[in-house]
């Protein structure tokens, strides 16, 4: 897969700018404030149809105009696809495939693959499970299709189990339909940890791999924490929903009385450790970007396992707060696929040995050249 080249218009501070990647590493090159990381988020836009830093489209549209647009050309599996997404002020957002409007933007999800890291990444090592929870969930719904359908309806029946809880102190007759929640809530639970199980199993052994690439002399250990009574996280669907039935029924007094629900794979986390010490308390700030650094190029070779082509890796700020070797590593042995860097330090740039390097200032590309 490779982006050959992203045009902008009134997008974040950018008024008109077309922007030709090379099939290697191209980092982006200025100080901060200047429009590099404006870069990455429409590159990841027309991957997920979301901008990773807001919520509201509209809020990119640059200062004093009514719209923006975002168009990319590139290919995948040898074919050439032009995406486009067009954002207004007072209507709802356009995309277009080839020139042609299209109805769903779940009909172009994915077709532009992408791995983002950025510096919000260092929470999925220094935050609590819902971070790193995210981080499984979102590949997961990327490479299994199936599993996005039934953690989309677990967390609905998630939400109404919830709410029958609050309600049943003012209604406890309402706590009749407690057990069909819970049950369906085991089914859909199972199917999740029988994903969740293989997919950090996978993870684990290449993300380890990959730290120790940048840090030789230390160990990555990454373990799937889910419910306390399973026993065989690899166990069969059946099984593992046996082990929900029983683990709700045991604590059915409980989430009664506390009128939450407290069993289940929502409470899932990955325990990570460095040199065996947990990185969540003890990691550097080196160390915990290393350790989501690799997690995320972890993710990527999944993709290419599955799909036979590396997806776009797009790395913001990446290189703060690593030494040397580590800055190494990310400019010079991430050589599968394309990667997109952007950095302040005009020095790094330096490092790089193969790849093109472009200089951005005030919403410009004021020049690029071809390293070594």
């Amino acid at each position: 897969m490779k982006l050959d080249c992203i045009k902008l218009e009134n997008f974040r501070n950018y008024r008109n700018e077309e922007i030709h990647f090379s099939n290697g590493v191209n980092i982006l090159c200025g100080e901060n404030a200047q429009g590099k990381t404006n870069i990455l988020e429409a590159i990841s836009s027309l991957s997920t149809m979301k901008m990773f830093r807001t919520t509201k489209k509209k809020e990119c549209i640059n200062f004093n105009e009514k719209s923006a647009s975002i168009k990319g050309e590139f290919k995948t599996q040898n074919i050439k696809i032009i995406l486009q997404i067009k954002i207004f002020e007072q209507k709802a957002t356009e995309i277009l495939k080839n020139d042609i409007k299209i109805k769903r933007q779940n009909d172009t999800k994915g077709l532009l693959k992408t791995v983002l890291f950025c510096p919000d990444d260092l929470y999925l090592i220094k935050s609590g499970p819902l971070q790193r929870r995210k981080f499984i969930d979102t590949a997961l719904c990327q490479l299994r299709p199936n599993y996005d359908k039934v953690l989309s309806e677990y967390e609905r029946v998630l939400l109404h189990k919830n709410k029958i809880l609050k309600l049943s102190e003012q209604k406890p007759e309402i706590l009749e339909l407690l057990d069909d929640f819970s049950i369906r809530l085991a089914n859909l639970g199972a199917i999740i940890i029988h994903y969740r199980a293989r997919y950090i199993k996978k993870l684990s052994k290449k993300a380890s791999e990959i730290y120790e690439l940048a840090a030789p002399h230390e160990k990555l250990e990454i373990k799937y924490k889910t419910v306390s009574n399973i026993t065989d996280k690899f166990a069969d669907v059946k099984k593992l929903e046996n082990y929900l039935i029983e683990h709700v029924e045991k604590h059915k007094k409980a989430e009664i009385a506390t009128k939450s629900c407290l069993s289940g794979p929502h409470k899932d986390d990955i325990e990570i450790k460095i040199s065996g010490v947990l990185a969540t308390s003890f990691a550097s700030q080196g160390q915990a970007r290393t350790c989501a650094l690799a997690l995320k190029l972890a993710e990527r070779e999944m993709f290419f396992d599955d799909y036979g082509e590396y997806p776009i890796l797009l790395l913001d700020d990446v290189l703060s707060e690593l030494d040397t070797k580590r800055q190494d590593f990310v400019l010079n042995k991430i050589n599968k696929g394309q990667v997109i860097i952007t950095c302040c330090d005009f020095e790094s740039v330096k490092k790089i040995k193969d790849g093109k390097t472009f200089f951005v200032k005030n919403g410009k590309i004021l020049s690029n050249m071809m390293s070594n």
